[in-house]
């Protein structure tokens, strides 16, 4: 199997937050291919957002199921980064509920650029870091 050619377009997440109709997180094409290339070494894969200290702030990637989510999270949205024509390649973002609230007038656009983040999240050894870029949300509910 030949590698993926890299994403031309972002990613947006299904509607996961009960009550409402507008998506609230998206994936820059840089990031998902960076994804994709974590999801061929680790299998599928899972965001979580906290507001903790250090880099508590920046999304952190990690294998699915590896960072157990409670009933004080919320479930942002679920991203297809599978290639057109390919089986569905779902990425969970989750955010905590402390979070969620402070963002909650926000739409997140998770990018990715050279550096490095945290040592928890996936992509940290290659020389890159996942990072958020927010603004107002147009719309709600």
């Amino acid at each position: 199997m030949s590698p993926a050619a890299p994403a031309t377009s972002t990613v947006i997440a299904s509607v996961t937050v009960p009550g409402e109709t507008t998506p609230r997180v998206e994936f820059t094409p840089a990031a998902v291919d960076v994804l994709r290339e974590l999801q061929t070494q680790f299998g599928p894969l899972m965001f979580h957002q906290s507001g903790g200290c250090c880099d508590g702030s920046s999304p952190m990637c990690f294998p699915a199921g590896e960072f157990i989510t409670s009933d004080r999270d919320v479930l942002l949205g679920v991203l297809d980064i599978a290639p057109a024509d390919e089986a569905p390649q779902p990425v969970e973002f989750w955010i905590s509920a402390e979070q969620f609230e402070y963002w909650s007038h926000t739409f997140l656009t998770v990018d990715v650029v050279p550096g490095r983040g945290s040592g928890f999240s996936l992509e940290a050894p290659r020389g890159v870091r996942f990072l958020i870029r927010s603004r107002l949300m147009e719309s709600f509910g």
